[in-house]
């Protein structure tokens, strides 16, 4: 039941702002595009300033568009029914001016890095809300376009220091990119029945929930060990990155087997957990690895000079 305008309460409209743009989502968001820059070298504070609030910005706009573009079938099913304009904390034009405020903000706030983390950020957003969300009713492809702008973050974040595209901030995005497609059909089968509800079709097979997507989550997770050791082949990281990426890759992969073995919405709840704790700790583990070697080499360098 929608409450009338005249009894929301400030609370009530603090909480809507924060459930329309997702606010812990694009928190977390942003925590990629942190390591990204780190990783390349980067520690300007006015920079990082730009970059965090820029990004949570631009991916708060994103995730508000969703709301407006989806908020008939968000009735439809019981995990997004209660977003604001569902309920009616919230109204369309009041929905889009956020948008538009937070999305020129956090393009500005890019662009004041420089040209190419800005159109980065809007490339995000565009990908996000015109081609990923009208897709999800149409083909799980949906699946694969939305990894594009789900892994721009630590490429965002690399060239915010670096201004220039190269092979190393392609590494960041590759990881991210193949280790979205375990975590979120992880997501979708734990939400299968109420994204069905809405009209949703997600998960890698068209049956839903059965080993034909089980196996492909596990081929997926599979392949994601060897490309998170991209960095650590390509002489970037050392062995503490070597060691953990293995094992923790080996961990993830374990966990998508077992829900290869069950079909059970219990593993893959498991399996989505594990994707949100999976994701950082890599991450920071690439920044660490690699800022630890270059302290050793300046050591060392101090060491044999005098």
């Amino acid at each position: 039941m929608e409450l009338a305008v005249e009894k929301i309460t400030m609370g009530q409209k603090v909480k809507a702002y924060m459930v329309f743009t997702k606010f812990r989502l694009s928190a977390l968001v942003i925590v990629s595009a942190l390591t990204g820059y780190l990783f390349m070298g980067g520690s300007d504070g006015l920079t990082i300033t730009y970059l965090l609030l820029g990004g949570l910005l631009v991916t708060a706009a994103s995730n508000g568009s969703n709301q407006i573009w989806e908020r008939d079938l968000d009735k439809l099913m019981l995990r997004t029914s209660k977003r604001p304009i569902p309920m009616g904390l919230m109204s369309v034009r009041e929905g889009l001016i956020v948008v538009a405020v937070t999305l020129v903000a956090g393009t500005a706030l890019l662009y004041m890095i420089n040209l190419y983390s800005a159109l980065l950020g809007l490339l995000a957003y565009v990908m996000y809300v015109f081609i990923y969300t009208p897709m999800k009713r149409i083909s799980p492809w949906a699946v694969f376009v939305g990894a594009f702008p789900g892994a721009i973050p630590p490429m965002l974040g690399a060239i915010a220091h670096t201004n220039e595209f190269g092979l190393v901030p392609g590494i960041l995005f590759f990881v991210q990119f193949t280790w979205q497609f375990p975590h979120f059909w992880a997501i979708a089968w734990v939400a299968y029945d109420d994204y069905k509800a809405g009209g949703f079709s997600l998960l890698p097979s068209k049956e839903g929930r059965t080993k034909g997507s089980a196996f492909q989550i596990v081929v997926y997770s599979l392949a994601l060990i060897p490309f998170s050791l991209l960095p650590w082949l390509m002489g970037l990281t050392g062995m503490v990155s070597l060691i953990v990426a293995t094992v923790l890759g080996g961990i993830f992969f374990l966990y998508s087997y077992k829900l290869y073995l069950s079909c059970d919405t219990k593993d893959a709840k498991r399996l989505m957990f594990a994707s949100f704790i999976y994701l950082p700790i890599i991450q920071f583990v690439y920044v660490f690895d690699k800022f630890d070697d270059n302290i050793l080499e300046a050591m060392n360098t101090a060491f044999w000079a005098n």
